[in-house]
């Protein structure tokens, strides 16, 4: 399979106000500098047995190298929805794609060590896959599967292994489905 060069790309986000009603576009980057209310979405893949698909982020990420988060994340294109949002990047990131269905949506902040601030309008996304991803070495270090539980126990044991955002957006996907 090819990847996509995304390092090359201009990527721009969807700058939207706090009723997610589109305002403007922007540069993914300079979004995050300015810490301005963009769109998103983060995926979290479910096999047969209820857990979740954990990406370890590569070490060349410019933002949480290293640091485990769910399944996938990113931003969505202008005139694309959330659910091919989510197809789209499942692809690219983890090599797979699987339908997917939007569950919440909420508004979260969160700054960076390097300056830069994730705030998002953020969709949840669920989908179920139970076979290996074939992932992309400058997006995913590695992958593993966990139970909710588990997830829980170890953000509360060993929050620094763990993006800002995967600790706001699993408590909000958690209470959800509980």
């Amino acid at each position: 399979m090819d990847f996509v060069d995304l390092k090359s790309m201009k990527e721009q986000v969807i700058l939207v106000n706090e009723n997610d009603e589109q305002i403007g576009l922007m540069e993914k980057i300079e979004a995050h500098e300015k810490a301005l209310l963009h769109r998103a979405f983060s995926v979290f893949v479910y096999n047969d047995k209820k857990e979740v698909m954990l990406q370890q982020r590569a070490l060349s990420k410019y933002h949480s190298p290293g640091l485990w988060t769910n399944t996938c994340c990113s931003h969505q294109r202008e005139g694309e929805t959330n659910i091919a949002a989510g197809k789209r990047r499942l692809m690219e990131e983890m090599g797979f794609t699987t339908d997917l269905e939007e569950t919440i949506s909420f508004i979260y902040k969160a700054p960076f060590d390097n300056g830069l601030t994730e705030h998002e309008y953020d969709y949840i996304l669920i989908g179920n896959y139970n076979g290996e991803p074939n992932i992309n070495p400058e997006e995913v270090a590695a992958w593993k599967w966990m139970s909710l539980e588990n997830i829980q126990k170890d953000l509360e044991e060993n929050p620094d292994n763990y993006t800002a955002w995967f600790k706001i957006i699993f408590k909000k996907h958690y209470n959800s489905i509980k």
